[in-house]
């Protein structure tokens, strides 16, 4: 069964950084788009930043402070966190389009999740 597995998240001061890792594991042809959302209590969940190929975009909240990559040898995407704020506090997920049953048969995969906590 292929999954996305995260790590990464924890309690984390204001001005401090977190790396977030979430890793395509099971059998798969390729994947497509990676991205994390987030979704803070009591909101809607947003996207955070995406990368696809060698592109990416990032909510304006999070820009200049957040750094998506990609490890494709590893089917592994990151999400390098600095100056967190406690506005950050959400409980972010890994999302990606992944060629499971074809080469060009995209399904959209979820992490299960992972809590990020900034104290002020």
């Amino acid at each position: 069964q292929v999954q996305l597995v995260e790590s990464g998240g924890g309690l984390v001061q204001a001005g401090g950084s977190l790396r977030l890792s979430c890793a395509v594991s099971g059998s798969i042809f390729s994947i497509n788009v990676m991205g994390w959302y987030r979704q803070a209590p009591g909101k809607q969940r947003e996207l955070a930043a995406v990368i696809s190929g060698g592109s990416t975009n990032y909510a304006d909240s999070v820009k200049g402070r957040f750094t998506i990559s990609r490890d494709n040898a590893k089917n592994t995407v990151y999400l390098q966190m600095d100056s967190l704020k406690p506005e950050d506090t959400a409980v972010y997920y890994c999302n990606a389009l992944v060629a499971v049953h074809g080469p060009n048969r995209y399904l959209e995969l979820w992490g299960q999740g992972t809590l990020v906590t900034v104290s002020s």
